[in-house]
């Protein structure tokens, strides 16, 4: 039926019904926005009104911009002396309704030109940024210009810096820029996002979200934090439960980067990782539900920092051409018992840096083989410095748990070396 009234109806008269019913549908949204007799601008027949002005120019002036942006300039006009009245007698009135006016006319516009789905897109996006004002209000209220200021810093870092940065090898050490800066992207995007989940989730859930989300933000973080709060809670079982947890995410996490960057090294890695990601989690989720001598429930604290700081970027970029160079020497000069014992120190710190070399070098400058066991050396070596950590930072009987714990999981996270080195 639908087919047969769009064969009847000549391709202009097509074109003017889409054009009324978009245009209608802005003008029953501002219609039902009306309130008493204050001035308000435009409904159900301003809008369509306006719509078919925009076609009919669109039309005489056979689809060339001049005479389009004339009929714009003069609706503009009417627009602004209607603003001008209302205004006049509401100092705080806003200018949404004419604003929506324009798009009404520009969409007009687009349909003459045949971008159907650009004027309906417009029309929709439109509507819903009208209809959804209380929610969109709300919410630029509960986000602080501190969680602006970090997502701009996301967008520079992804969608400024990355694509003009030269996507070519340099030196002898052949180091690509933009594979480089790829690997800030991609560590900061993962910790960005646990610190958006982290801070909507604010104030809710205790130490096991703590754990989950902070292990996926930095285990390393997060177990000192967790140590430090842990003797004044005397609940050793649910902390230690929860740095065992915030590790076994360490797992996942490692897992998602190395799988972002060398598909054919997460097919080594990726059985291990997640056979010790799964038993951290439910040895850890086990553990923290074992009796202490507090019963108190722990609200949750640690709240983390920005990950996006630029400084921090920039350290994270340098450490990992470093760490690339450093590698490609060792690889040169110490062969694969230098790269594992590199691999021990790395651990000491920041695991990532050296984590995400791998991925680099894997294949490539060393084997595959030893790039992953080099990362498996490198995540045991981690859990053990945090062990220790745990151990010097928190009371007796949670550090001695905890120390235990991370050993457990160093330990099992070495053994598949014998399958690997066979």
């Amino acid at each position: 039926m639908l087919t047969g009234l769009y064969r009847l109806l000549p391709p202009e008269g097509t074109k003017i019904v889409l054009v009324l019913f978009l245009s209608f549908l802005t003008g029953v949204e501002r219609e039902e926005h009306k309130t008493g007799n204050a001035p308000a601008f435009g409904g159900v027949r301003t809008y369509p009104l306006i719509g078919l002005i925009a076609y009919g120019v669109s039309l005489l002036g056979g689809g060339q911009i001049l005479p389009v942006l004339l009929g714009l300039a003069v609706v503009a006009a009417f627009l602004l002396l209607s603003y001008y009245r209302k205004v006049q007698s509401t100092p705080s009135a806003g200018i949404t309704s004419e604003m929506s006016a324009l798009t009404t006319y520009v969409a007009a516009a687009l349909v003459y030109r045949e971008q159907f789905w650009i004027a309906t897109t417009l029309t929709v996006a439109s509507v819903f940024l009208l209809e959804l004002k209380t929610t969109l209000e709300g919410l630029s209220k509960r986000i602080n210009s501190e969680e602006i200021l970090t997502f701009t810093k996301f967008l520079l870092l992804t969608a400024v810096i990355l694509p003009v940065v030269p996507n070519q090898d340099f030196g002898p050490f052949q180091i690509n820029p933009a594979k480089a800066w790829l690997v800030v992207v991609a560590v900061s995007t993962v910790s960005y996002g646990s610190y958006v989940i982290q801070k909507l989730t604010k104030g809710q859930g205790g130490v096991l979200l703590a754990a989950l989300l902070g292990g996926v933000y930095s285990s390393t973080v997060t177990t000192v934090v967790l140590a430090r709060r842990a003797p004044r809670e005397c609940r050793p079982h649910l902390f230690a439960g929860g740095i065992l947890i915030a590790s076994g995410m360490m797992y996942l996490r490692l897992a998602v980067l190395v799988a972002l960057f060398n598909g054919n090294l997460i097919g080594a890695l990726g059985m291990p990782f997640a056979i010790l990601a799964a038993s951290a989690l439910a040895v850890g989720w086990i553990w923290t539900r074992l009796p202490d001598a507090s019963a108190q429930s722990v609200q949750r604290e640690f709240e983390p920092r920005n990950p996006l700081e630029l400084r921090a970027a920039v350290l994270f970029a340098a450490l990992f051409l470093a760490v690339l160079v450093a590698t490609h020497l060792v690889v040169n000069y110490l062969g694969k018992a230098g790269v594992y014992s590199l691999a021990a120190v790395m651990g000491v710190s920041d695991v990532d840096p050296f984590i995400m070399g791998m991925t680099q070098a894997g294949g490539t400058t060393t084997s595959l083989t030893v790039a992953a066991a080099a990362i498996l050396i490198a995540a045991a070596s981690n859990n053990l410095v945090k062990g220790i950590y745990a151990f010097s930072m928190s009371d007796r009987k949670t550090g001695i748990q905890s120390l235990s714990l991370l050993a457990a999981l160093a330990a099992a996270g070495l053994a598949p070396l014998v399958w690997l080195m066979r």
